[in-house]
């Protein structure tokens, strides 16, 4: 089976390392966020994997073209113009990069892949969150619904501290920080698609998450796959500094390899 990846997207919102680099290429214990995922995938048997790449996707490119490299002891000898590889590993990937264009909307980046997918069952997923999730179980309950797409849903924790406080009163008497959400079930990307998906985006500027979703959900081949594990998206400086702080514990919960 093979991963689909979105690694195209501007990382506004954590500009302080997206200046010069992608979103999925900023590092996590010294590794891309992109690699973490694709580790996890790996965990349960899918190395076969397309990035769609946009917003200065040759670094991504670069990366995995060095990826050896990246990985191994070498000596250079400048006399003799040689390099000498002492020990490496490399994973066992095999790693697609399409340019899916630096403003192509999610959906659009998707259905510029179409043509590396084939006929099968695929993952999608975005390349800038990290989860504990089980992919076997998400696959074998994607089949099980028999729909054309499942989704898997999470519910994440409260992002600010939380008080207890009436109308009238000036006292605190409760404080929780980082408590449980609402309680609300969201979208946590790790899709399981059938290619029958493909046909309901329309071109570049579609929004997977609006029409094509809202399309599954009205026909019913939208399914929810529920996770109640570990999930956190990187989307702020403070996302990451508090995944950088998990890796450094050396109790990162999105480690299962």
């Amino acid at each position: 089976m093979k991963a689909v990846i979105l690694a195209g997207g501007l990382g506004t919102r954590l500009s302080e390392e997206t200046s010069i680099r992608p979103k999925p290429m900023v590092e996590i214990g010294g590794k891309p966020i992109l690699w973490h995922i694709m580790k996890t995938y790996s965990a349960h048997g899918i190395n076969d994997f397309i990035i769609c790449c946009g917003y200065k996707g040759y670094i991504i490119k670069e990366y995995f073209a060095n990826y050896f490299l990246h990985m191994s002891d070498v000596t250079f000898d400048m006399r003799f113009n040689q390099m000498n590889v002492h020990s490496g590993y490399a994973e066992p990937w095999r790693v697609t990069l399409v340019n899916t264009g630096d403003h192509t909307m999610t959906g659009g980046r998707l259905k510029r892949v179409c043509e590396h997918l084939g006929n099968d069952t695929f993952c999608f997923t975005y390349g800038d969150g990290v989860s504990d999730i089980n992919i076997t179980e998400l696959i074998n309950f994607h089949k099980e619904q028999r729909s054309l797409a499942t989704l898997t849903a999470v519910q994440p924790a409260g992002r600010f501290g939380a008080i207890s406080l009436g109308q009238e009163q000036t006292k605190i008497n409760s404080f929780r920080e980082k408590p449980e959400g609402d309680g609300a079930w969201i979208n946590g990307g790790y899709f399981v698609l059938e290619p029958e998906v493909l046909n309901l985006i329309a071109d570049d500027s579609t929004v997977w998450e609006k029409e094509p979703l809202e399309k599954l959900a009205d026909m019913e081949q939208l399914s929810a796959f529920k996770h109640n594990g570990f999930w956190q998206p990187m989307d702020t400086l403070r996302d990451k500094n508090y995944l950088e702080d998990l890796w450094k514990s050396g109790e990162a919960p999105w480690q299962v390899w």
